[in-house]
């Protein structure tokens, strides 16, 4: 969706539906377990309800261990749409006893109900994501995902909001019926979702939860991509878990807060999440990548770390506000003193605690939405769902395991912000770690913005990498050695660059391999070439420089034939890149022939794809020699493609001055005296405008002038008004200069 809002997907029916329909499932999970939540506590005390609160997420969560392998059976062999109708469907019913239960007194059917709960929201989740690739288009899938996340924690928010406060105001019937009759709109928005055909109508099922359940994640773990994907978004679980249940503790314990308070700051964290999200789509400008993934774990790190020292002086800030009384202060049933909200923004420093809680979530939902994409377009679409499934089953131990450290720490003493701390740091290991596993995506991400910065790098017509499919061979002019780095961090994915043998085996050049994959020819060895071949069947992007070497003049050295032929070997196409700018640097083999700028202004060109197929019945030799020309060919047309063709003579004049420098000499004749640029500009603009004045009204000038410096100052001086000199050689005498002023 790149330029476009993703909002604009809520006006189709391919997204609409499924969107609305999801909302509603978390808002009405969460509104039942929340006023659940806040029933048994009420009821049956703050111990025993909070050990029943307990099992109640234990059993919430149970249900993705047991049927989320089977869930995703289902939706890849059924029509996911179908699917969602028959989940949704069930939900009614579900909703329907959930509700009665509130009013029944009995803990184990409001317990069992909870389980169920657990158990649509299992089956859809497979649904819910591996519907999404089939209805948006590559270029939405970012978008979508954000929306969907986007509504699954504002949605969390509201049904935990509402379900807390209206349990209490009457007796829950306003619960009861909000859920019931969410659970039925519920079912019609569902009966709008677009068909969704099977992806594998043979897929024969697995009955067996526990062998299946292996089965799935061995599945996600044979796409290392894929696999890593989902334990990025384990981590993201992981750490939300532990947020959403601290926040009540953390704004009693650092802020001094009331629940009412920790209830507002809980919304700051949820709305927080969403607006990351959303804005997830427009930074990457609807382009699936996973670049800034790095960059936003290691932010969130930074943020944890300066949480605990901001709560801990807030801590002590508020303490001693309430002291004083200059706050308004309540009293808990523990009898701690706390203030409202107000209160909390009355104090500066508390401020910086809600910038970092707001940075945290913002930056948390920029890092998970490109990994449920990535997630979804790397995965086969036969088995997507299943994957999806594999995702969830992952997602759940993580959880586990967040709730019962965080438990175990806050037992053995560690306070609220200490368990921010020991997270963040846990972060920083973890971003750490997801860097080592994309290594391009950091480190490209990094090189891009210091070539952006130093050079000021422009790319043009990047959309022509990916016009024509995937088997792309990029041919490059090759100007100096930023050539490789500049192309890799500017491609919008990882390509395998064709190197010389000798030339990889210098230690300058292994640093490298961890921003692109080289790939070593032997250019004596004539099979070298398949190596690249299998390459680009596969899919892969292929970089090579069909010169071979760094150009020594400027221009384009020698065309060697072997790319075309790797392409035509292929079958695939090529895809001319012409770089500008780069032969100015220090990392060029021009020093003495054009001068030397640390930092000029560099521009990546990608010119539309070229076919590179052979007539029928070239051989050998004859075959070798058509590669080569049309090589050549095609490198000299994008020199030309890309070059300032429409402009004048004069402005190239100008062009030629600020590259050389105003004092450099590059004229003299007889008299040896040169003439430096700024003095040939400042001739011709004096001697053009004594012209233009005694010849107003015409055009082309006649100039009969020997080879002199005065000659070429003229020559410029007529076009820097306007004029076209018409250059006559006496030499050729008079009949045939006639001729040439008549022509003129």
């Amino acid at each position: 969706m790149a330029g476009k809002s993703q909002f604009a997907l809520l006006k189709t029916k391919r997204f609409l539906p499924l969107f609305v329909t999801q909302a509603m499932s978390a808002f009405n999970d969460n509104v039942f377990r929340y006023a659940l939540s806040i029933l048994l506590l009420t009821s049956l005390g703050k111990e025993q309800g909070g050990f029943l609160n307990t099992v109640s997420a234990a059993l919430f969560i149970l249900p993705f261990f047991l049927f989320s392998a089977f869930a995703g059976q289902l939706a890849d062999k059924f029509d996911k749409a179908l699917v969602a109708r028959r989940v949704r469907f069930a939900e009614i019913f579900i909703v329907t006893i959930s509700a009665l239960s509130l009013f029944s007194g009995h803990i184990h059917l409001q317990q069992f109900c909870v389980f169920l709960a657990g158990c649509q929201a299992a089956f859809f989740g497979p649904v819910k994501y591996g519907i999404l690739p089939q209805h948006l288009t590559k270029d939405e899938l970012l978008g979508g995902n954000g929306m969907v996340e986007m509504a699954t924690f504002i949605a969390i928010l509201l049904g935990t909001i509402f379900g807390s406060i209206a349990i209490n105001a009457d007796g829950g019937f306003t619960v009861a019926a909000v859920m019931i009759g969410i659970g039925v709109i519920s079912y019609f928005t569902a009966l709008q979702i677009p068909a969704a055909p099977s992806a594998q109508p043979d897929l024969k099922l697995n009955w067996n939860i526990f062998s299946e359940t292996w089965h799935v994640i061995r599945l996600a773990m044979r796409k290392t991509d894929v696999f890593q994907s989902i334990l990025g978004i384990s981590w993201f679980w992981f750490l939300g878990v532990v947020f959403v249940t601290q926040i009540p503790l953390f704004t009693l314990d650092s802020l001094k807060g009331s629940e009412t308070a920790a209830s507002l700051i809980f919304a700051l964290f949820s709305v927080g999440i969403a607006a990351g999200s959303v804005f997830c789509n427009r930074l990457l400008k609807g382009k699936l990548s996973v670049r800034f993934v790095p960059i936003a774990a290691l932010l969130m790190s930074l943020f944890m770390i300066d949480l605990y020292f901001a709560a801990g002086r807030s801590e002590a800030v508020m303490a001693a506000a309430l002291g004083a009384g200059a706050v308004k202060a309540e009293m808990t049933a523990s009898g701690d003193q706390v203030t409202g909200l107000f209160g909390i923004l009355a104090q500066w420093q508390s401020w910086r605690v809600l910038f970092d809680l707001a940075a945290i979530a913002f930056l948390s939902g920029l890092y998970v939405v490109p990994l449920f994409a990535t997630m979804q377009a790397r995965t086969p679409y036969y088995l997507r769902a299943r994957i999806v499934g594999a995702n969830n089953i992952v997602n759940a131990i993580f959880m586990i395991i967040a709730t019962v450290l965080s438990g175990a720490l806050l037992a053995a003493g560690l306070s609220a912000r200490g368990l921010f701390l020991v997270l963040g740091l846990a972060n920083l290991l973890a971003a750490i770690y997801v860097i080592r596993l994309l290594p391009h995506e950091a480190l490209a991400g990094v090189v891009r913005g210091l070539f952006r910065l130093l050079y000021r790098v422009e790319v043009k017509g990047i959309e022509n990498v990916t016009a024509r499919g995937r088997r792309s061979l990029i041919i490059a002019n090759h100007t100096s050695l930023l050539d490789g780095p500049l192309l890799s961090a500017f491609l919008p994915e990882r390509a395998a660059f064709a190197i010389n043998t000798q030339m990889a085996k210098r230690w300058w050049v292994k640093p490298a391999f961890a921003l692109f994959d080289l790939c070593p020819i032997d250019p004596g060895n004539p099979l070298a070439l398949r190596s690249l071949v299998e390459q680009l069947k596969k899919g892969r992007k292929v970089v090579i420089f069909p010169e071979g070497r760094i150009t020594v003049t400027g221009g384009l050295m020698k065309v060697y034939e072997g790319p075309a032929a790797v392409a035509q070997m292929a079958r695939g196409h090529l895809v001319p890149v012409r770089i500008e700018g780069a032969q100015l640097t220090p990392f060029s083999r021009l020093a003495g022939k054009l001068p030397t700028v640390w930092f000029p202004k560099i521009t990546i060109t990608f010119l539309p794809p070229v076919d590179c197929k052979a007539p029928e019945g070239l051989r050998g030799t004859a075959l070798r020699e058509y590669q080569a020309e049309h090589l050549y060919d095609v490198m000299t047309d994008s020199q030309f493609k890309t070059a300032p063709v429409n402009e004048t003579l004069w402005q190239s004049l100008l062009d030629a001055r600020d590259l050389h420098g105003p004092s450099h000499k590059v004229i003299e004749d007889i008299q040896r005296a040169p003439l430096s640029y700024d003095r040939i500009v400042l001739g011709s603009f004096i001697l053009g405008r004594k012209i233009a004045a005694i010849t107003p009204g015409e055009k082309t000038i006649g100039v009969l002038l020997p080879n002199a410096t005065g000659t070429v100052v003229t020559f410029f001086g007529l076009h820097a008004f306007g004029r076209v000199p018409a250059m006559l050689n006496f030499s050729t005498g008079a009949v045939n200069m006639a001729a040439a002023c008549m022509a003129a």
